[in-house]
This record gives C-alpha cells, sequence and structure tokens, in this order.
C-alpha cells in the first residue's frame, strides 16, 4: 500500500503541514509553571451545574498559576446544536463571575490560538488525519448502518465486546485499488484509528496504559484496542480527534473533565502518542451527586433535579459570590477549615488544589448552599445587594424593577434590617426568597398571611390596635415604645412578660407576645418579622397607621 498515494487520493486539497501549524500556534509566552486550561461545553441549550464545577476548577488554576483560560465551543455534532446556545453558555458564566482570557465570543472570538469553535477549523483536523493516513495509522471504512448493526447483533449474540476491531474491522486491509473504486463508484466513507491493541490477547496478557491524573493519582487500565472513527463522512472530525488535535495547538496544559470520560482515556493516549502531541495532564472531576428521599446518594439528574440547570440558579437569584463559596467546600476539602480561620478573606486568597479534590463522588446539598448564601450575603453591603436585586429583578421578575429603581435608599434600609452586631440575622438567601421576605415593605405585595394568636378574641385584637394606634408616637425609642405595648398588654389582661403569663396561665388571658403578635400581624402580615419596630421606622409614619386602621376596620 502506497499510503502517501491514498492520503492524496482522500485529502487532495488539504496543503499546509503539521510544520505549518506548529508555527502557526507556538508555544505560549507564560510564567514558569502558568497553566492553560479551557472549557469546552457543547452548544446545546443547556448548561448544567458540572459545566460551573469544571469552570471553577480551570479558572482557579489557571488565574492562580498566572496562566491562561479559554473557551472552546466544542460544535462538531450539528444534531444537537441549539441557536442562541452560545450567548446562554457565556452570560451564565459571566453571571457566575467565569471570566476568560481568551476564545469564543458570542459573535466570534478573541486570542491568537483560534477559530475557537470547532466547526471553523476543518482543515486542521483534516491535515492530521491525512498524517495518520500517511503512517499507515488510520484507513477510510466503508461499513453501512446496516452493516454496522448486523456486526452489533453478532457481537452482542456471541457476548463480545461492541465495536469495530481485529476480524470486525474488515476495511482495514482493502488495497488501494478497492479503496479507489469504492470511492469512485460514490460510497460514503468514515476514517478510521488504525489502533495497535491487540484483542486476541488472553485478558492477563493485556497491554496496559498508566497515566498520572492529577486528581485520582496513577491510573492503570487496558490500552485501547477499537478502531475509533476520527473523521466523519461529512469530513467532521469525532470529539476523541477534534479535542487531541485543539488541546495540543491551544497548548493546554490540564484538561478539567468528569468522570465519565475515563473509559476514552486510552482512546485518548493512543491518538496523543500516534500525532507526536505532548499529553496535558488529566484532571478527571467526582461526578456530582445528592441525597436521595431514603438518604442514598444518586448522579444529579437532568430530568429529575431542576437544581442541575444553571437556569435554576439564575432564576432564583442565587447571588455569584454565594455559589463560588458553596462549589469550593465541595471542591476542596480543607477549604471550610481555611475559611473559618479567614472569615473576611477574599475566596481568591484561598489556594485551590487538584490534589484537595475528591475522587468519589462529590454531594451537592441544596440546603447547605443556602445556609452558605446566608453567610455570605449578609457580608455583602447593602447597596451591592439593592444592585444585585435589582439587575436580577431587570432580568427574571421585571414587574418588580420599578419598585427598585428610584427607591434605593429605602431597598437599602429594607436589606440591612437586623444586619448590625454581633449577630446579625442571617435570613437573606437568594433573590426571590429576599423579595418574597420583604414584599410586605411594598404595598401592592402587602397582604395579611398570618392568623392572630388562638388566645386573642377578634374583639381583643381590635381593641389591642385601636389603644396601640391611639398611643402611637413614630418618634418614640424603642424603650418608650415597647413600654406602651407592654401598658397596652396589662390594661387588657394579658401578662406584662411571658414567664409571668407561664407561671400563673390562669391569670391571664395570654401575654405581651401575643399583643405584639396582633400588631405586627397588621403592620407586617406575618407573625415572624425582623424588629416592629425597626419596621415601622423603615416604613413611616402614615403606612404604619393605615395599615393598623385597615386592620381594625377589618
Amino acid at each position: 500500500m502506497d499510503y502517501n498515494q491514498l492520503a492524496d487520493l482522500l485529502f487532495p486539497h488539504i496543503t499546509k503541514t503539521p510544520a505549518d501549524y506548529e508555527e502557526l500556534f507556538p508555544k505560549r509566552q507564560l510564567p514558569e509553571g502558568a497553566k492553560v486550561t479551557r472549557l469546552g461545553p457543547s452548544p446545546t441549550g443547556f448548561i448544567h451545574l458540572g459545566n460551573l464545577y469544571g469552570a471553577f476548577v480551570d479558572e482557579r488554576l489557571a488565574h492562580q498559576s498566572g496562566g491562561t483560560f479559554y473557551l472552546r465551543i466544542e460544535d462538531t455534532d450539528d444534531k444537537r446544536y441549539v441557536e442562541g446556545a452560545v450567548e446562554v453558555i457565556i452570560n451564565s458564566l459571566r453571571f457566575f463571575d467565569i471570566n476568560f482570557d481568551e476564545g469564543a465570543t458570542i459573535d466570534g472570538h478573541t486570542g491568537d490560538y483560534g477559530p475557537y469553535y470547532q466547526s471553523q477549523r476543518g482543515e486542521i483536523y483534516q491535515c492530521f488525519v491525512k498524517e495518520l493516513i500517511q503512517k499507515g495509522q488510520a484507513y477510510p471504512c466503508f461499513l453501512t448502518s446496516e452493516e454496522l448493526e448486523e456486526i452489533r447483533a453478532k457481537q452482542e449474540e456471541n457476548k463480545e465486546n461492541f465495536g469495530i476491531y481485529g476480524k470486525w474491522a474488515v476495511n482495514r486491509k482493502l488495497s488501494l485499488e478497492e479503496i479507489q473504486a469504492k470511492i469512485k463508484s460514490g460510497q460514503p466513507y468514515v476514517v478510521r484509528l488504525k489502533s495497535d491493541g491487540n484483542h486476541e490477547l488472553p485478558a492477563e496478557e493485556i497491554k496496559t496504559i498508566s497515566i498520572e491524573d492529577g486528581i485520582r493519582g496513577t491510573l492503570t487500565m487496558p490500552e485501547n484496542n477499537q478502531d475509533v472513527v476520527i473523521l466523519k463522512a461529512s469530513g467532521i472530525p469525532t470529539y476523541h480527534f477534534a479535542h487531541v488535535v485543539d488541546d495540543h495547538f491551544m497548548r493546554t496544559t490540564h484538561v478539567v473533565r468528569g468522570a465519565e470520560w475515563l473509559p476514552s482515556l486510552p482512546i485518548h493516549v493512543e491518538l496523543f502518542e500516534k500525532l507526536g502531541f505532548e499529553m496535558p495532564v488529566f484532571c478527571h472531576t467526582a461526578q456530582l451527586m445528592k441525597l436521595d428521599e431514603e438518604g442514598n446518594k444518586r448522579k444529579l439528574s437532568k430530568r429529575k433535579d431542576p437544581e442541575l440547570s444553571l437556569d435554576y440558579y439564575r432564576n432564583e437569584g442565587y447571588h455569584p459570590a454565594a455559589v463560588r463559596e458553596y462549589l469550593m467546600t465541595i471542591l476542596n476539602s480543607n477549604f471550610e477549615e481555611w475559611r473559618i480561620a479567614n472569615p473576611d478573606a477574599p475566596i481568591d486568597a484561598f489556594e485551590f488544589t487538584v490534589e484537595k479534590m475528591s475522587n468519589s463522588g462529590a454531594l451537592f446539598d441544596l440546603n447547605k448552599l443556602n445556609d452558605i448564601c446566608k453567610d455570605v450575603l449578609v457580608k455583602i453591603p447593602a447597596a451591592e445587594l439593592c444592585a444585585f436585586m435589582k439587575n436580577w429583578a431587570r432580568e427574571f421578575k421585571p414587574e418588580i424593577l420599578s419598585l427598585f429603581e428610584g427607591n434605593e435608599a429605602y431597598i437599602e434600609k429594607i436589606l440591612d434590617l437586623g444586619r448590625e452586631g454581633q449577630k446579625p440575622r442571617k435570613d437573606l438567601i437568594f433573590a426571590k426568597q429576599i423579595f418574597e421576605f420583604i414584599s410586605y415593605f411594598f404595598d401592592e405585595y402587602f397582604k395579611i398571611e398570618d392568623s392572630i394568636p388562638e388566645n386573642v378574641s377578634g374583639d381583643d385584637a381590635k381593641a389591642i390596635l385601636a389603644a396601640y394606634l391611639n398611643s402611637y408616637e413614630h418618634q418614640d425609642d424603642q424603650s418608650v415604645w415597647f413600654d406602651k405595648i407592654r401598658n397596652i398588654a396589662t390594661e387588657l389582661g394579658y401578662a406584662a412578660k411571658p414567664k409571668d403569663y407561664k407561671k400563673n396561665p390562669d391569670q391571664f388571658k395570654g401575654h405581651v407576645g401575643d399583643v405584639s403578635t396582633v400588631i405586627r400581624i397588621a403592620v407586617m402580615g406575618r407573625s415572624q418579622s425582623p424588629d416592629v419596630w425597626a419596621i415601622q421606622q423603615i416604613l413611616g409614619e402614615e403606612r404604619t397607621k393605615e395599615r393598623l386602621k385597615a386592620m381594625i376596620t377589618k
């Protein structure tokens, strides 16, 4: 077989050589030890927590080392392409403060190692497929879909491994004349890797490969023996081939990807070796897991778990700083200890390492995320939180935007409520919850949600509110204000202190807490809320009195 003649037959239009591309994409000029990482999502319109999880690892590895983090769109599968998906990817990641140094943009790309859309790199891939053909390490395969189905059925019947290898690789030994005749007759073909793996050896004699994984340490597994497709009939490469070529010429040093790619690793190792490329450090992350209703771990599911989609967090209005903080707790086992020792340090001061990552399932816990949100949001200034709420409302709840625009000072007072002192209130979690939590500050959303205490009659409730309204002085300080409530309580037969009621329940209708709850419900619509006096100071005298009157006449 004249492999050069075969290569020219299959790729007459490819004139550039591998050396041309080595010159076109030289090694990056970066500090010693700098890492180059990439995120390579498919434009399917669905970007999930796993993408963010991996992107955070990529971003930290690159930026902590003075390296480069880039975005590559892996769009070789046109059947899965969704219009507008790239915009969704970029905007979603930007929302969570994941920023790229170079790569694909919504309307093009930025950087010297592009194009960063795989669909635009066809000639580069074909140059290296041509090289493998020239070296006798790849071949055209004319098997039809019907023939492939027939092979699969026989393999299933014989309980053999699925795939094209050994005796099933029937096109491996076609002569040049046979190939020419098939092409001339218009038969479509793919190009397959001619694997060196020997499928006929007994299990104990099969060669193994050993790879140092950045997270998992030494991985030993059988070498590849499959003649995998590297170029489809359309001339578009498969993921296996495209990412090997791209990672080399974009000078990627570390590839962060999910554990689901571990079975493909032998294929990728063989491709790197046959192409003569230096392999990057592979870092296979643990799968994201959650506890089911029975307390058992299972994989997060696109179908069952809405929290897998990044849209969930954007729609709910999770603050990116809180999500990043939580992700770091599941990415590095020593982060929480560091945070306790450094409560006010910026998260980027933490030294992230892949060695501290779990290589078993990483447990995702929405309740823990919410708890961390409370801790993170309490430290964010009210002005910054207000701006965040306003931006969230603009995109996801535009009907409330007018409540924020022009009313920033009012909103900031609300958001700061109870956040002062040694033990600040921690009840702000995400934008949707925050708005529901503070909605009673807006007349359009104010409503009576809770019932008055059972031991307070309707007549007593009106008497309490009438007496409160009659004695109300907006300028009263908190001490004077509460003394007046105590007086109302005792005048109407309620204990001035809860402990007095507890000692002698038969002597009182209830206690001062019941009386203040009636007032709280009238003013806030709820039996639980931050400090009533502080709320009234924000609401203002007129609005407070209007709500009291409305409850009395109800």
